[in-house]
């Protein structure tokens, strides 16, 4: 019998919530025993090479290749799980929401006084370049997710109580101090 397949990525964030899967310290051999893992960071496996099972994404989407990796994952995998607060609400990344798109770019490249010297006011512009979107949109106003994992970033023992739940089919049942942050 073939084991389930999980496959992650981070989007607009700061890789904290992969930090927490691997927070999960030894229970990683006992995660390994009832997964294997396809598209991750965690293995280094950069492209799809089959359907997945489940799909664990961290960080919200602030660019347009963020929006095409997380379509390309809600096509490819039968559960989406938005990890930590950026996948779920935007997180600190949207902090910018309030602020326009051209105003972050000057004060990133122009203006701000850690630029330097770019006396002639250069914009980065190259096609290959991903396109800054209006705002940093959470997840599920993208596509449809199946799960939410809470907390900045989310506690190790939720993701691995929480996955390892959803592969061996056992109910998914979070204790309150798992996710309460007092």
């Amino acid at each position: 019998m073939s084991k389930p397949i999980i496959a992650t990525a981070s989007l607009a964030g700061c890789f904290g919530c992969h930090m927490s899967i691997l927070d999960i310290d030894d229970r990683i051999l006992k995660l390994i025993e009832l997964v294997d893992f396809n598209k991750s960071p965690i293995t280094d496996i950069k492209e799809f090479s089959q359907r997945c099972n489940i799909g664990i994404i961290e960080g919200g989407c602030c660019n347009t290749e963020n929006v095409e990796v997380l379509k390309e994952f809600r096509d490819k995998c039968d559960i989406l799980i938005s990890l930590g607060e950026c996948a779920i609400m935007g997180g600190l990344p949207a902090l910018r929401n309030g602020i326009p798109v051209k105003e972050c770019l000057d004060e990133a490249y122009c203006d701000g006084i850690t630029v330097g010297e770019n006396k002639e006011k250069i914009m980065p512009n190259d096609e290959e370049l991903p396109i800054i979107l209006d705002k940093v949109y959470p997840l599920h106003e993208i596509v449809k997710v199946d799960y939410y994992l809470p907390g900045c970033p989310p506690r190790a023992d939720l993701i691995w109580e929480a996955v390892v739940a959803l592969v061996t089919g056992d109910e998914l049942k979070i204790p309150y101090e798992l996710v309460k942050f007092d």
